[in-house]
């Protein structure tokens, strides 16, 4: 393993590791987090070399799918482990808990109401 790919995986761990329940983060996102925004296929490869369990279940394609097949084994484990989390699914994409999606737009653009 080389120097960078070692402090790269490191990076990613660390980022993976402090993604609240009820939160995810896209592959790429988490690349651009760890100062590599063009590295986001190196991503699963660095969680999977983790040694410690990371909560690799938070971590989600850019338009908030799972990246395995509709169905398979797989989805439906990383599906399950979210929705356990309080994560929401419409037309199979993941909407986070707290999602900006449901606040009302006053309240993200003032805060909440006193």
């Amino acid at each position: 393993m080389t120097n960078f790919q070692n402090k790269f995986d490191k990076v990613v761990w660390e980022i993976v590791s402090s993604i609240s329940s009820g939160r995810v983060m896209s592959y790429g996102e988490v690349a651009r987090a760890a100062g590599r925004p063009r590295y986001a296929r190196m991503v699963s490869k660095a969680m999977s070399r983790s040694v410690e369990q990371l909560p690799w279940y938070r971590v989600v394609r850019s338009n908030r799918t799972l990246a395995f097949e509709v169905g398979s084994e797989p989805y439906k484990k990383q599906q399950g482990l979210l929705e356990k989390e309080g994560v929401r699914f419409v037309s199979g994409k993941v909407i986070p808990l707290d999602s900006d999606k449901a606040k009302d737009l006053d309240e993200l653009l003032w805060g909440p109401p006193d």
